[in-house]
């Protein structure tokens, strides 16, 4: 415990001369106080990552068909939630599109600043998405991208939720969970064979998630260009964080359009930019082993 306890001391101050203060309007929020939990958690899911594959080298894979209609759902009603909090959150307090302080709004900020904590928690919950995979002996689609992407954003919303919890960072979780509403809500609707024909949207999540990409960007660099007292370091930083994603899903776009035949497999979105696998009901490709129904 003792070792725990000065790794912890020795991050804490090491994150308090980089970054500074934290924000006190969060302080004793689940998870937050220190930093140990997620950078443990990240690499228990970086170790799955590596041995699970390993250890069900030599077994016969899991269907899981009804865990992951349970999940999708699950993670659809939570985006959902946040989607509907967040816009009335950000409008109850007269949040700017163009750049929002971080101590403008009084309440409205930090009932911003809760739904962004599901947000952050929402994204060690996501790690499941990987464990499907490898229960499900699907490793092909444990790529560096998709590795990347949840490894990344889980203590990337750390460090946010610490030093920047409202304000300017309402926006890309608003456009995101908007389009997890989407893209989990069919991908449990595709485990239901009755209700295939009735899933008209999935040729439009790749577009959305490209104009998310970019909605953001802009977002984000018109409050470099016109501050409102937002820490520029962070806005810089997330348009590079943002910048890697986008040349991912480029080069993941290229693979994917442009190298493949025209009747092979339906076009997948960024977030299955990792996935193109067979489901046991005849669907293909999604982050967590669901969806996309081939072509006949």
């Amino acid at each position: 415990m003792n070792h725990l306890e000065s790794l912890d001391n020795l991050l804490n101050t090491f994150l308090y001369y980089v970054f500074g203060a934290r924000d006190s309007r969060v302080q004793g929020w689940l998870l937050l106080d220190s930093y140990l939990p997620t950078l443990s958690f990240t690499i228990v899911y970086l170790l799955i990552v590596y041995l699970g594959p390993k250890y069900m080298r030599n077994r016969p894979s899991y269907s899981l068909k009804g865990v992951l209609l349970v999940y999708n759902f699950s993670v659809t009603m939570l985006s959902l939630y946040m989607l509907v909090e967040l816009i009335c959150a950000s409008w109850s307090g007269g949040y700017r599109l163009q750049c929002q302080g971080l101590h403008e709004a009084g309440e409205a900020d930090v009932r911003v600043a809760k739904v962004l904590w599901w947000y952050y928690f929402s994204k060690l919950i996501e790690f499941l998405d990987t464990m499907f995979f490898v229960l499900r002996k699907k490793n092909s689609q444990i790529t560096f991208l998709h590795v990347y992407h949840h490894a990344s954003m889980f203590n990337i919303w750390w460090s946010v939720l610490n030093w920047i919890p409202c304000g300017q960072s309402f926006f890309g979780p608003t456009l995101n969970s908007f389009i997890h509403v989407c893209m989990y809500s069919y991908y449990g609707l595709s485990t239901i064979p009755s209700m295939q024909k009735y899933l008209w949207w999935k040729h439009y999540l790749t577009q959305a998630q490209l104009v998310q990409f970019l909605l953001s960007i802009i977002h984000t660099l018109g409050a470099v260009i016109v501050p409102c007292g937002f820490p520029v370091r962070c806005l810089l930083f997330h348009v590079s964080y943002m910048a890697t994603l986008v040349i991912l899903f480029v080069n993941f776009y290229i693979q994917t359009y442009r190298k493949r035949r025209p009747s092979e497999d339906d076009k997948l979105t960024f977030e299955q930019s990792h996935i193109k696998s067979s489901h046991p009901n005849g669907h293909s490709a999604s982050t967590n082993g669901t969806s996309l129904k081939k072509r006949q």
